[in-house]
C-alpha cells in the first residue's frame, strides 16, 4: 500500500536564483525537498501514476529526458522514476502550458538522507516559485490517486503571469570576489590600491552564491581567491562542486573581461574561458606553472618578499609584499589593480581608434 503523499512529502526549503548561478546561467527556482517513505517508491510501485500524469498533462511526451528522444520522460515513469524528479518535469509542463518556453532541469541528492534539491527553469519568477508548490501538488494527488486535471494550475499559473515580473538585475560592478577566506582583506587592497567606494567592489560569499546566484549583472573582473570553502553544505565542499560554484562569478563578467584565479586551479581557469573571460593567475609563491602561464592573460608571484608580475613577455614589479596582511589578498589584489588598468588602457585606446 502507498503511503499518503500529503503526510510524507514536503518543501523543505523554496526560492529563485537570479542571473548565473551554480546550476545554470539562467534564472532558476530551487525545491529542497523532503520525501519521507517516498525514499523507496517509485512510479512503477504505484498503480495509475503514470496514466494519470500522462492524461492530465499530455506534453510529458515531448520530455525527452536522460533517454534523448520523445516519449523518454513517460518511459521513466513506466519503468519507475522517483517523486522529486517527477515534480521537477511537472514543473517544466505546467510552464509550458502557459506558453512559456522552458526545459532546463535537474534533480540531485540533498544533503541528509531523504532530501533532494531540484532545480528547474524559469521565465517569470513567480510562476516559477508557483509552479514548484503546484507541481508538488499534482504529483501528490497522482501517488494518492485523485489526480484527473491541473487546470486549475494552468488558470492560476496564467494569471499569475499577467502581472509584472520580479526586475531583472541591472546593477554593474568593477568587480566582485569569491573565495572561502581572505575576501575582505582583498576588497581592502584593491582600496588601497586607489579605487573608491562608489567602484563597487562586491564580496561575494560562497554561501549567498550557492542560495541566490550572482547578485550583481555585470563585472569587468572577477577574482577567485580560492576553492577552499566552509559555508556551504559538506556536498559543495567537494572539490570538483566548490570550484564549479565560484567559478559562476566569470559568467556575469562582461565579454573579454578578466578573471583572476589562483595557480593551478586549472578547472577553474577553464570553467571561466568557457564562460568567454579571459584569465590572470596569481601564487603565494613562484610556482607559475607551464600550464598556467599558457592560459593567463597575465600572473602574479611573490619571490624575494616582493610581488613580480608578467604581461606581453613583460616583467614587472608589483610592489612589497607587507607583514600582518594576507599575502593572498595582497598578490589577488595587485594583479587585479594591474589587470584593470590595462583594460581601461586597452579600452581608450579602442574608442580612440575608432
Amino acid at each position: 500500500m502507498v503511503p499518503d503523499p500529503f503526510d510524507e512529502i514536503h518543501i523543505a526549503t523554496l526560492h529563485a536564483t537570479r542571473g548565473p548561478n551554480y546550476w545554470s546561467r539562467r534564472s532558476v527556482t530551487r525545491m529542497d525537498l523532503l520525501v519521507g517513505a517516498f525514499e523507496d517508491i517509485s512510479s512503477a510501485r504505484a498503480p495509475g501514476v503514470a496514466e494519470s500524469l500522462v492524461a492530465a498533462l499530455p506534453g510529458l511526451v515531448e520530455h525527452q529526458c536522460s533517454i534523448g528522444e520523445r516519449g523518454g520522460f513517460i518511459l521513466r515513469l513506466q519503468r519507475g522514476t522517483y517523486v522529486p524528479h517527477i515534480i521537477e518535469h511537472v514543473a517544466l509542463e505546467l510552464q509550458v502550458m502557459i506558453g512559456h518556453d522552458v526545459g532546463y532541469g535537474r534533480t540531485r541528492g540533498g544533503d541528509t538522507p531523504g532530501e533532494y534539491t531540484l532545480v528547474f527553469e524559469h521565465r517569470h519568477e513567480p510562476v516559477g516559485l508557483r509552479a514548484a508548490a503546484l507541481a508538488l501538488e499534482t504529483v501528490q494527488r497522482a501517488f494518492a490517486g485523485t489526480l484527473d486535471s491541473v487546470e486549475h494550475a494552468v488558470a492560476e499559473l496564467a494569471s499569475l503571469a499577467r502581472v509584472d515580473d520580479t526586475p531583472v538585475l541591472r546593477q554593474e560592478v568593477l568587480c566582485g570576489i569569491t573565495g572561502g577566506s581572505d575576501r575582505a582583506d582583498t576588497r581592502a587592497e584593491l582600496t588601497r590600491h586607489g579605487f573608491a567606494s562608489d567602484d563597487l567592489i562586491i564580496d561575494v560569499a560562497p554561501g549567498y552564491l550557492l542560495r541566490q546566484g550572482v547578485p550583481y549583472s555585470h563585472s569587468e573582473i572577477a577574482i577567485v581567491l580560492d576553492a577552499t570553502l566552509t559555508d556551504v553544505p559538506l556536498r559543495y565542499r567537494e572539490p570538483e562542486r566548490a570550484r564549479r560554484l565560484v567559478a559562476v562569478l566569470a559568467d556575469a563578467v562582461v565579454p573579454e573581461g578578466i578573471l583572476i584565479a589562483p595557480a593551478k586551479e586549472w578547472e577553474v581557469q577553464d570553467l571561466a574561458r568557457d564562460a568567454g573571460c579571459r584569465v590572470a593567475v596569481f601564487a603565494t609563491d613562484d610556482d607559475i606553472t607551464a600550464r598556467d602561464r599558457k592560459v593567463a592573460r597575465a600572473s602574479a608571484w611573490v619571490s624575494g618578499g616582493r610581488i613580480c608580475g608578467e604581461h606581453a613577455g613583460e616583467t614587472l614589479a608589483l610592489g612589497t609584499v607587507r607583514d600582518g596582511v594576507s599575502v593572498t589578498a595582497q598578490v589577488a589584489a595587485a594583479l587585479a589593480a594591474f589587470t584593470l588598468d590595462e583594460l581601461h588602457t586597452r579600452t581608450a585606446a579602442s574608442v580612440r581608434d575608432a
